[in-house]
């Protein structure tokens, strides 16, 4: 099948800047945006590791890390079919068959993660809305992206548990007001937070988006990295953000 076929008339083909990379998107809909590369870029992946993306939609974070890193597998795991579809032609788009592989499956469905081999890595961009926060439409594409319909906070960090070999890491982007609540959670699932780095829009704003990484079985001990702002104070996207995105500066 020649590559373009691959791409349908509701469907666009992003350039990730990336070693050549593509990921395909509905025109309409979810789509990736800063949150899915800050995530992508705090992992730390060895080479060789394996790797698990949980709440994956389209695969963004794993074609990130796949040319970012040398993982030897990264595997996304997506509750809604036709994401987890897309996400396997860019698979094919970028001949990538054999290194990554999506599976459409829910992640509170212990005998799917238990079947999985056990992970080096997890990444997960999870829900950030509580469901009661809001008119939420259960069958909404974008609900379920965006609000707990399918899993909670606590479902994922379960999740994050089982799917880790001893002692490996875990690694989550959410929202600062729920930090409170994920520290709770990983610590009740025996999983230490490690590291914690806070993004701003600007210089002068409170940060909206906190990254946070865990040790399954780790011991206490906890870094605070440097804040990072996404915007410089003239508008434009900071330094930090272009050497993210491996922009020339």
């Amino acid at each position: 099948m020649n590559r373009e076929e691959l791409i349908r008339t509701d469907e666009t083909l992003d350039d990730l800047q990336l070693k050549g990379l593509h990921v395909i998107q509905k025109k309409e809909g979810f789509r990736f945006g800063v949150d899915a590369v800050l995530l992508a870029n705090f992992a730390h992946v060895k080479k060789e590791a394996r790797v698990i993306d949980l709440c994956s939609g389209t695969g963004i974070i794993p074609f990130i890390i796949a040319g970012k890193r040398e993982p030897s597998q990264i595997t996304g795991i997506e509750i809604q079919e036709e994401m987890v579809e897309m996400a396997k032609r860019s698979v094919e788009f970028n001949g990538l068959e054999g290194k990554l592989d999506f599976v459409n499956g829910d992640l509170k469905n212990l005998e799917l993660l238990k079947s999985l081999p056990k992970a080096d890595v997890v990444t997960v961009n999870p829900p950030y809305k509580l469901c009661n926060s809001g008119i939420v439409n259960p069958n909404d594409k974008l609900a379920i992206a965006r609000h707990e319909v399918c899993c909670t906070l606590e479902d994922v960090i379960i999740a994050c548990r089982i799917l880790l070999k001893d002692n490996k890491r875990m690694y989550m982007i959410h929202r600062p007001d729920r930090l409170v609540d994920i520290i709770t959670l990983m610590r009740k699932h025996k999983i230490e937070p490690k590291r914690i780095q806070m993004i701003h829009p600007n210089t002068k704003k409170a940060p909206n988006i906190v990254l946070i990484e865990g040790q399954r079985d780790g011991g206490a001990f906890l870094k605070w990295e440097p804040p990072i702002y996404v915007y410089n104070d003239e508008g434009g996207y900071s330094k930090q953000i272009d050497e993210i995105y491996g922009r020339r500066i």
